[in-house]
């Protein structure tokens, strides 16, 4: 990871996951199931976890949207895309509403956080388009 992009990450209120993000920690990871159980899954998982609220689910689309209410305010889309039978990436968007134009690592600490209760949850595959 250059520096630019660390800095860019530094002073940032945005996080996203992709395929080929430059950050490891960032890239989309892979689960062996299905789209309705990764979204159930996912939906279980923040229903569980303090300060977190479901605002909207949408299983045709498979997207979830969630307010984030501790320990700082932020807005969270989840989207969960069926890529092969019983393959299923789950990707993040964290968007943390402050004052200042950095909120430290949060929105990137709030995505590896959910990831890793994720792996835990449902059969890991892989991350990025090599699934290593």
């Amino acid at each position: 990871m250059s520096f630019v992009n660390k800095l860019k990450d530094i002073f940032s209120t945005h996080q996203e996951t992709r395929e080929n993000h430059h950050n490891p920690d960032l890239k989309s990871h892979y689960y062996k199931t299905t789209n309705k159980k990764a979204l159930q899954s996912v939906k279980e998982l923040i229903e569980q976890t303090p300060g977190m609220t479901v605002t909207s689910v949408s299983e045709e689309r498979g997207e979830m949207s969630v307010n984030v209410d501790r320990p700082r305010k932020a807005f969270l889309i989840v989207t969960v895309i069926s890529v092969r039978p019983f393959e299923t990436a789950v990707d993040f968007t964290a968007t943390t509403t402050t004052v200042l134009p950095t909120d430290f690592g949060y929105s990137k600490k709030l995505i590896t956080e959910l990831y890793k209760k994720l792996d835990q949850k449902e059969s890991f595959v892989g991350t990025g388009k090599t699934r290593k």
